[in-house]
C-alpha cells in the first residue's frame, strides 16, 4: 500500500479519535461549575443555605479563624452581603468554630430565619455549642455590609462534647438537627426550635449512621433538609448521600435507611452542601480562595 493511501486511512481515523476525545472532555469530563467565590474575604467556606425570601441568593460563611460574620451571595459567588453580628463576648471574634448554616422557620410564623452553628469541636471539649438565629432581611439581597441582631441558643450532648459540621432544619416537625463528623459511626442529634434567648437546652441523640469508607474521607461534613421537607442530604469529603422521606417520617428514620448516592465532583476541601428553594438541585462548595461552587440535579428534578 503507498505512503498516500495509508494517509488517506489514517487521517480520518486519527481526527475521529481526537473528535472522540474532545466529545468526551465536553461532554463526560464537563465539571457542573455554577460559578466561583468570588472575593478572599470568602476564603474557608464550610456552608451554604439558601434564601426563602431573597430570590437567588445563597448564604456562605467561613469556619474558625473568622469573625463573627457571614455573607450572601448569588449562585455565580458573586458576594452581595457581609453580614456582622455580635457573638459571645467570652471569645475575642465572637464565635469559635462555625460550621454550618441553614435556613427555616422558627418563632413567628410565615417569617423565615437564618440559623448559622457554632458547632465544631475538633478537641471534642466544649461543654456547650451554640446556634444562633437571625431573621432574613431582604437588605441581604443588596451590596452592603450591616449588622444583625442573633438570638443564641447553647446546646449540650447528652453523652459528652462531639466534633460537628452539619446542621439542618427540618420545617416539618420543627427540629434542629445536628450531626456528628467523625468516628466509624456519626451520630443523629435533635432540639426543638421553640427556644428562647440564651437558653441552654440538651440535645436529644436518636439513632447512629455508618457510611462505609476510609477515615477522614468517610466524615460527614455537611448537611441540608429541602424547603418542603422532603429531601435530605449528608455529605463526606468524597461522597454526597441522599434520602427521600415518607410522609410522616422523622428525618432520623429516614435517614436510619440505605442511602442513595448521589454525582459529586471531589473538592479540595468539601464542607458545603445545600438545596435550591425548590429542591430541584443543590450546591457544593469548598474551603480555599476562590473555590468553585458546583450545581447538580435532584433525584426529584
Amino acid at each position: 500500500m503507498s505512503r498516500r493511501k495509508k494517509l488517506q486511512i489514517l487521517i480520518p481515523f486519527v481526527m475521529l479519535l481526537f473528535l472522540g476525545a474532545y466529545a468526551k472532555h465536553r461532554l463526560l469530563d464537563k465539571k457542573p461549575i455554577s460559578g466561583t467565590l468570588s472575593n478572599k474575604l470568602m476564603d474557608e467556606t464550610s456552608g451554604i443555605a439558601a434564601s426563602s425570601i431573597n430570590p437567588d441568593v445563597y448564604y456562605v460563611h467561613n469556619d474558625s479563624g473568622d469573625t463573627s460574620r457571614f455573607f450572601s451571595i448569588t449562585p455565580e459567588g458573586k458576594l452581595k452581603a457581609t453580614i456582622y453580628f455580635k457573638g459571645d463576648k467570652n471569645i475575642q471574634s465572637g464565635v469559635q468554630d462555625c460550621e454550618d448554616i441553614a435556613v427555616g422557620p422558627g418563632p413567628q410564623k410565615g417569617k423565615s430565619y437564618v440559623y448559622l452553628g457554632d458547632i465544631g469541636d475538633n478537641a471534642q471539649n466544649r461543654k456547650v455549642i451554640t446556634v444562633y438565629r437571625f431573621l432574613e432581611n431582604t437588605l441581604w439581597a443588596q451590596d452592603t455590609t450591616t449588622h444583625a441582631v442573633p438570638v443564641a441558643v447553647n446546646l449540650k450532648y447528652p453523652d459528652g462534647p462531639k466534633d460537628a459540621e452539619t446542621l439542618m432544619i427540618d420545617p416539618l416537625e420543627k427540629l434542629l438537627y445536628i450531626v456528628t463528623k467523625r468516628g466509624d459511626t456519626v451520630a443523629v442529634y435533635t432540639a426543638p426550635l421553640s427556644y428562647k434567648a440564651n437558653d441552654t437546652l440538651t440535645l436529644t441523640r436518636h439513632t447512629k449512621l455508618f457510611f462505609p469508607g476510609f477515615k477522614p474521607f468517610k466524615w460527614i461534613t455537611a448537611g441540608d433538609i429541602s424547603k418542603d421537607g422532603k429531601q435530605i442530604l449528608l455529605k463526606s469529603y468524597e461522597k454526597v448521600y441522599y434520602w427521600q422521606r415518607q410522609p410522616h417520617e422523622h428525618v432520623w428514620d429516614a435517614m436510619a435507611r440505605k442511602p442513595r448516592e448521589l454525582p459529586y465532583t471531589i473538592e479540595k476541601q468539601g464542607e458545603a452542601i445545600g438545596f435550591t428553594p425548590d429542591g430541584k438541585g443543590y450546591y457544593t462548595t469548598s474551603e480555599g480562595v476562590f473555590s468553585p461552587i458546583y450545581y447538580y440535579d435532584s433525584p426529584e428534578k
